[in-house]
């Protein structure tokens, strides 16, 4: 009798345990594939997510890890930094923006991810679908406007969605069917569609980045890596190179600061025909103590002109340690715009002095200091490093992405951008072991 009571007992609970897991499965499924959605949407999947996870706290025995814990203190520190911010308001309604950073590595440090690949698959295959709609929607709108630009850049996903995030969102799928063993039919069309949209997306700067990442792919990690004895001739070949050209390279970066053109590195915040003709160069940027309202900045001249700014803000509020506070960089930044007679918008538009650094380490820094940069980089550095101790190429790729991304994008200060972030990195650095387990009873 006692055996049988024990079977049950024994039954019953892995049964609770089964449910558990299955349903934060689901949760993470769909969340993870509605990331280009609207907030509210992602807001009400983490709002279940976390709350089924914390009714099963008591029965759950859990472990946190550096890499779950560094989030966590990173938010944690974005809420302290409201206790001295210049814009206390501002730093309040920022927090719940932010607050994946906290809810995410708690939730993921409870639960047992059973199957990482599965989600993985799962979004990859989402983005696909959200190319065809994006396409598909182009096509419409080229047929009432007759205007080509439906199909490149913001226009394609619209400014809200960010065709800049939205090319890191690609990027990740597009590396999961690049690494995938093997291809049907319909992976290498899905590959080929996701390549396509990037390109027309138009972002240089994660363009770039793919193509360096699809040759290391190839030379390092790929199955014929091996048979390929060109690894050495390749890093050899950069490096002679690189000594070869050198002072040529300085000349080069030496003339493009000076150089007054609109197609640089960077995407451009504010369209030309909006602003005006008057193309500023990043040495003007740097160094001009009055603009005028036609005043165009580059992609790469308004994030010298940014960069300027948070060295003068830095020097004049003597906040190096803890920053501003979390968003308190914006009003800052407003008045330095309005000093230096920046492009003011108008009533279509918004101005410069209304957008934030366009660089995460810069934003960082400015408002949550030399702490809050620290605690950053820890996360990107334990991220990389996992990457590269697990051999796993997907998560290579998206550790990069996001360390280059961070340098033209403030990645983070987005709602979507943070929720991507979080999610891929606890899904990546998560322990994927049953240390997280249903409490045994008698």
């Amino acid at each position: 009798m006692k055996d049988k009571l024990d079977f049950f007992i024994s039954f019953f609970l892995k049964a609770k345990e089964k449910c558990f897991y299955d349903f934060s499965f689901v949760c993470l499924s769909i969340l993870i594939c509605i990331i280009p959605l609207p907030n509210v949407i992602n807001n009400i999947v983490v709002g279940i997510f976390v709350f089924y996870t914390i009714l099963q706290i008591r029965r759950v025995k859990f472990v946190f890890t550096i890499e779950m814990l560094l989030p966590i203190v990173f938010f944690l520190w974005m809420a302290i930094s409201c206790f001295w911010s210049t814009d206390f308001i501002g730093s309040l309604h920022a927090l719940p923006k932010e607050s994946s950073l906290l809810l995410l590595p708690f939730c993921c440090a409870i639960i047992f991810i059973h199957n990482k690949e599965l989600l993985i698959k799962y979004y990859s295959i989402s983005m696909s679908f959200y190319i065809v709609f994006f396409l598909t929607k182009a096509v419409f709108r080229f047929l009432t406007e007759e205007n080509i630009t439906v199909f490149f850049g913001h226009e394609l996903v619209t400014k809200d969605l960010n065709a800049i995030h939205f090319s890191a969102f690609v990027s990740v799928a597009f590396f999961y069917f690049l690494t995938k063993e093997i291809k049907t039919k319909i992976d290498y069309l899905q590959l080929l569609l996701l390549a396509l949209f990037l390109a027309l997306l138009n972002s240089k700067s994660i363009i770039f980045v793919d193509i360096l990442l699809v040759g290391l792919y190839f030379f390092f990690y790929s199955k014929s890596a091996n048979k390929m004895r060109l690894r050495n001739i390749v890093l050899l070949g950069i490096v002679f190179f690189s000594f070869l050209f050198f002072n040529r390279i300085k000349e080069k970066i030496e003339f493009e600061f000076q150089l007054n053109k609109d197609n640089n590195i960077g995407h451009t915040v504010i369209p030309k025909e909006i602003v005006g003709d008057r193309i500023i160069s990043m040495k003007e940027a740097w160094e001009n103590d009055k603009f005028e309202q036609t005043d165009f900045f580059s992609g790469a001249s308004f994030r010298v002109y940014q960069f300027r700014m948070f060295l003068e803000i830095m020097k004049e509020e003597n906040v190096f340690f803890q920053g501003l506070g979390l968003n308190a960089s914006y009003k800052k930044l407003e008045e330095k715009g309005l000093k230096y007679n920046i492009f003011h918008g108008n009533e279509t538009t918004e101005g410069y002095q209304k957008k934030n650094f366009h660089n995460q380490y810069v934003q960082v820094f400015a408002e949550l200091g030399f702490i809050g940069f620290v605690i950053l980089a820890l996360i990107l550095f334990v991220n990389l490093k996992n990457a590269l101790k697990n051999k796993d190429f997907i998560h290579i790729a998206f550790a990069i992405l996001m360390i280059s991304l961070f340098l033209t994008e403030s990645f983070l200060w987005r709602q979507r951008g943070v929720v991507f972030f979080t999610l891929f990195y606890c899904l990546f650095n998560l322990k994927n072991t049953r240390q997280n387990c249903i409490k045994q009873t008698s």
